[in-house]
Parts: C-alpha cells; sequence; structure tokens
C-alpha cells in the first residue's frame, strides 16, 4: 500500500513539473503584454515583432542530407511572410494600421517590406520528422515607427496640447504645492483596451491629455509613446517612469481599435496642473497596464 501511494505521488509530481515547464515556456515572462497575430506575436513590452515558419521537404525522394536546406528555406520564406503579415497588422493608433498607411503609398510598403526582409533568425528546430520551424523578429520600435508614424507629429509636437475644460474651481484658503511627476502609469485593466504605437490618453471631454502633441518625435520614434504591462508592479518597476509616476484609473476606452484611454477630468487636472509634468510626458515616460 505504501509503495502504490508513492508511486501515485511520483506520477502526480512529474505531471505537475511537466505541465510547468509547458506553462513556463508559453509564456516566460507573464508581465509582458503579448498579442498573439496568425504564425506570430506582437510584444508590446519588450518592443519587438515575431513570426513563426515551417517548411518541409515536398519531396520525398530527396535524401535527409540535401532535404534539410530544403526545408529550411522553405521555413525561412514563409517566416518572412508571416511576419510581413504581422507587421501590417500592427496598430499604429486606435483607427489606423501599418497596412493602412502600406496601401496608401508605394513608398511606404516598399520600406516596410524591405525592414521585414531585415528581420533576424532567433532560432531554427530541426524536427523529427523532418520539417524545420523558423522563428524571425524585428523591432517594433525604430526603423519601423520612422516609417509609418505621421509626419503630422513633427508637426505638432511644438503645440500644446488641448486646454481642460472650464469648471469653476473652488476658491481654497491656501493652495496646495503643485505635486512634480517624473511619469505617468494608467491602470487600463478590465476596459478590454488595446495596445497602439500612438495611443492616447483623453479626459472625459475627449479632450487630448497625452497625444502627439505632448512627445518629443524622436522619443516615440525610438521607444514608443507609451510602454505596456500586465500588472501595476511591473509597471511601477519600469525605468519609463523612474521614482514618483503618477497613477490613475482609466474609465473606458475611445476609438474603434479600443487603443484611446479615457480618464477622469479630476485626473485630468491633476496631470495638467504643473507644468512640469509635460517634461515626462515629452519624454515619453508613460505606462499603461492591460488585461
Amino acid at each position: 500500500m505504501k509503495l502504490k501511494f508513492l508511486s501515485v505521488v511520483l506520477i502526480a509530481g512529474l505531471l505537475f513539473l511537466f505541465a510547468g515547464m509547458g506553462f513556463g515556456q508559453e509564456r516566460i515572462n507573464a508581465a509582458e503584454w503579448t498579442e498573439k497575430i496568425g504564425q506570430g506575436k506582437v510584444n508590446w513590452s519588450a518592443g519587438y515583432i515575431e513570426a513563426v515558419g515551417i517548411g518541409a521537404t515536398p519531396d520525398r525522394t530527396i535524401s535527409k542530407t540535401g532535404a534539410r536546406p530544403v526545408a529550411l528555406r522553405a521555413a525561412k520564406v514563409e517566416a518572412y511572410r508571416n511576419l510581413l503579415e504581422i507587421a501590417k497588422g500592427v496598430r499604429v493608433d486606435s483607427t489606423t494600421t501599418v497596412k493602412d498607411y502600406t496601401s496608401e503609398s508605394d513608398v511606404v510598403n516598399t520600406q516596410v517590406e524591405g525592414l521585414v526582409k531585415g528581420g533576424v533568425i532567433v532560432d531554427q528546430r530541426y524536427e523529427p520528422d523532418g520539417t524545420v520551424e523558423v522563428r524571425v523578429r524585428m523591432p517594433l520600435h525604430g526603423n519601423l515607427a520612422q516609417v509609418v508614424i505621421p509626419a503630422s507629429l513633427e508637426k505638432r509636437k511644438n503645440l500644446k496640447p488641448g486646454e481642460p475644460p472650464s469648471v469653476p474651481q473652488p476658491v481654497a484658503a491656501t493652495p496646495a504645492p503643485l505635486q512634480v511627476y517624473t511619469g505617468l502609469i494608467v491602470d487600463a485593466r478590465g476596459l478590454q483596451a488595446r495596445p497602439a504605437m500612438l495611443p492616447r490618453i483623453l479626459d472625459e471631454d475627449g479632450k487630448e491629455v497625452y497625444g502627439t502633441a505632448n512627445v518629443d518625435r524622436e522619443c516615440a520614434v525610438s521607444q514608443g509613446m507609451s510602454g505596456y504591462a500586465r500588472d501595476l508592479a511591473a509597471a511601477r518597476s519600469n525605468q519609463r517612469v523612474t521614482e514618483n509616476p503618477i497613477m490613475i484609473k482609466g474609465l473606458r476606452t475611445g476609438g474603434a481599435g479600443s487603443a484611446d484611454i479615457v480618464i477622469s477630468n479630476a485626473d485630468a487636472r491633476q496631470i495638467r496642473a504643473s507644468a512640469e509634468n509635460a517634461s515626462f510626458m515629452k519624454k515619453c515616460r508613460v505606462m499603461i497596464v492591460l488585461d
């Protein structure tokens, strides 16, 4: 009986171990916000696009030695094709994807295709059945952002963000000192919000609190307008927002792509209260927490 009990415990332990290994391979870092698209994914936290391609030898008469290069070549072709498809599906803002820009401009389309061809092979595996799996990766920010971020961002960067709505303010005997923040964390969990390269933060009246008018173009291109995380702890520890971020809760999403976040007018006033806070927005020191 004791031996049988020990066997059951051992088997259960092994099953738990294998299950844990599988889970760890599927989600290496649970705090990162990864969006699965087709045969690949967009890692919005780490800032890269990744695709998988699988190749097989079409002719069974080819020797095993000669079959591998053929399968590898086929896998690479499929991986880069999938990478292009995923890259074109990336949301630029709440109403636009990369594909919208490539469809409107042959120049942009050629540039994006060139960037995809420059994607790096990060892994290749030979399976027992003779197939080969290849994973390719390209940066989400940098050159891709330089191509697709609208030229209007450059024109608008010196404009002031929308003024807050006119609301009667109570007269205070002693005005409270203005709080200076080093970053902004928006908790958008439970809103079914989606990530984008150019998200916006709006007040309840639809006026922009944070958007392309606030940021330095080079910051937006090199690191994105916002970082993304799955929990508050990861957002707080992110170096984008440094030591004293303001934390606010999103009320709802805006835009067809649900990438814009609406916050309360009270929170909007708090962010706008000090001109010093424009500094962290200009440097894209913003984190958005999504489910």
